[in-house]
């Protein structure tokens, strides 16, 4: 192995740094109104390709102790980062590695088979939600597919969705309550008025105030759910994070819940389509936006707290 083979060799173990490019997310000046979210950093991300893999349209994250991110594209990529958090700032993220999602025969998975939206952290495992097949599968840490896991049975008849892009946007996973799915709209029937939160056996629903787009546990038994509203004529975009407290919950499933934020860009708000969520830390989060692979948009990394 020559020189040049060598160092490139090494340059591709080591991985690629992201560039950090600050961000001010919030609006100019004070913010008027209160909201139970501080946002502690926010920054812009910028990627090289790695092994020819494009780093773009992030639509989750996965957050595994002390130090590794995972990011899903919706195009069927994995990508695992190794992350730096210090006195509640986004030191530093580099890229370690791009795969593509693989079969149980290690296969690439095909286009329609590969629409990935949500994930989680499954013991050394990962949870990965889908769109256009709705399903939950679990999946080895290098993206290579394990199980199908179980869901509801009004989440297994691909006819009850609102369209093959409203499937299973958002998964998560804890001890108690286990795996936990939503679609990014409610299923058919359902009116608009409340979203539902699906276990394999039992329904959660709450308030809606937009699309979901990702899940996550703040402890036991609340979980954080970010949605977003977006107008395509006017361009305005809502992020609105609510908690929903699963173990108060009444008639017909309805469940207590209380918006912590809802970030507005015409209110001053500099936001993008955030669809990732993970958590990295006593009530701290972070958030993603998917660029939509367009040159319009950007990949924004937002860390925040829940006051």
């Amino acid at each position: 192995m020559n020189k040049f083979v060598l160092f490139f060799f090494f340059i591709l173990l080591s991985g690629v740094d992201a560039k950090l490019l600050p961000y001010h997310i919030e609006p100019r000046g004070a913010v008027s109104e209160k909201i139970g979210i501080k946002i502690l950093d926010s920054k812009e991300l910028k990627f090289k390709k790695l092994y020819g893999i494009k780093i773009t349209e992030i639509s989750a994250l996965a957050y595994k102790a002390p130090d590794i991110l995972y990011g899903l594209s919706d195009r069927g990529f994995l990508y695992r980062f190794k992350i730096s958090i210090k006195n509640n700032k986004i030191k530093k993220l580099k890229l370690k590695d791009a795969v593509k999602l693989r079969d149980k025969k290690y296969r690439v998975l095909d286009y329609k088979d590969r629409d990935s939206e949500g994930m989680a952290i499954f013991g050394d495992k990962l949870l990965i939600s889908f769109e256009r097949k709705a399903r939950v599968e679990s999946f080895s840490l290098n993206g290579v597919e394990l199980k199908k896991q179980k869901i509801n049975k009004l989440l297994r008849d691909l006819d009850n969705y609102q369209s093959k892009n409203k499937e299973l946007e958002a998964v998560a996973y804890n001890d108690k309550y286990g795996i936990i799915t939503a679609p990014e709209l409610p299923l058919k029937g359902k009116g608009g008025k409340y979203h539902t939160l699906y276990t394999k056996k039992h329904r959660y629903k709450f308030s809606a105030s937009g699309s979901i787009t990702e899940l996550e546990f703040i402890d036991e038994n609340s979980i954080l759910v970010l949605q977003r509203d977006f107008n395509y004529i006017t361009r305005r975009r809502i992020t609105t994070l609510t908690v929903v407290y699963l173990n108060e919950c009444y008639k017909h499933h309805i469940c207590k819940s209380k918006e912590l934020a809802k970030l507005d860009s015409a209110r001053g708000w500099h936001i993008d389509n955030f669809e990732g969520l993970t958590k990295v830390g006593d009530n701290r989060f972070l958030m993603v936006s998917d660029d939509n692979d367009s040159f319009f948009q950007k990949t924004l990394l937002v860390l925040f707290e829940i006051l």
